[in-house]
């Protein structure tokens, strides 16, 4: 749009001072020699020269959609040809079904409010696909949520002790996020609601165990491309970000189609 407007200003500068047509190469060399002669033009136009813009904005904008669209649809196809492997350790802690074929990986920080949604959507497909699915939860504390690896300690820590009361403890965090800013003191008195036991608490949320357990964590994530969070991986395949239900039930989909699992 520009460019026409621009050589229609330029072929006006012509005909009012020279003979014959002007092409693309002599509206460059114009410019070139003298770039007085673009800025004479947009000031004498700025009205034209400003929907000009804005037209090759929108064009440019909806070009690179479309180029990202092209792109995400091919790497989620070539997805389900490498599908991502993380670490299943045998002291993983499970919450659904443990053996279900859908195995749903979690990377996820107690104070990204996208993380809360990403729970939700987790218990979505727990309700819709019962006794299919198994939900293991993994640890990215972004670096700027200063009480995020703290609490995901305190997580593995109480973990060590009970499983149920580390989920319950998850979910408390989750439901009460803004309470995750005061740090340890709600740690603490949300892990004493749920009958904890404070002494070992105190020693196991400084321990080598928790704290390597956390970290790698981390470096799985990072691994494989996680950059924020929440990060999944449905079976293999990466979800990156907060997606609806339904992208998931997608993924599922197509990975019945595919023969991958069975339902």
């Amino acid at each position: 749009m520009f460019k026409s407007f621009l050589k229609g200003s330029l072929i006006l500068l012509a005909v009012m001072g020279l003979t014959g047509c002007v092409s693309d190469k002599q509206i460059t060399e114009a410019i070139k020699k003298n770039p007085k002669i673009l800025f004479e033009i947009i000031e004498q136009n700025p009205a034209d020269f400003m929907e000009a813009v804005q037209k090759a904005a929108k064009s440019a904008q909806a070009e690179m959609a479309k180029r990202r669209e092209v792109d995400e649809s091919k790497k989620f196809d070539e997805a389900f040809d490498k599908p991502l492997v993380p670490e299943i350790r045998k002291d993983e802690s499970v919450r659904g079904t443990k053996g279900g074929p859908l195995v749903l990986v979690e990377y996820s920080d107690f104070q990204c409010p996208f993380c809360v949604r990403g729970f939700s959507t987790v218990q979505q497909l727990m309700k819709k696909y019962p006794g299919k699915v198994q939900f293991i939860y993994k640890h990215l504390p972004l670096s700027f949520h200063k009480e995020a690896l703290p609490a995901a300690h305190y997580y593995e820590a109480i973990r060590l002790q009970n499983e149920k009361k580390a989920f319950d403890f998850h979910d408390a965090l989750f439901a009460n996020q803004r309470q995750i800013a005061k740090g340890a003191p709600f740690f603490k008195k949300t892990a004493k609601k749920l009958g904890v036991n404070m002494k070992k608490l105190a020693k196991d949320v400084k321990s080598k165990f928790v704290i390597d357990r956390v970290a790698a964590d981390m470096k799985e994530a990072a691994k494989f491309g996680f950059q924020g969070t929440p990060g999944f991986l449905l079976n293999g395949i990466p979800v990156r970000g907060a997606y609806p239900v339904d992208h998931f039930i997608k993924i599922i989909g197509k990975l019945q189609e595919k023969g991958k699992v069975k339902l």
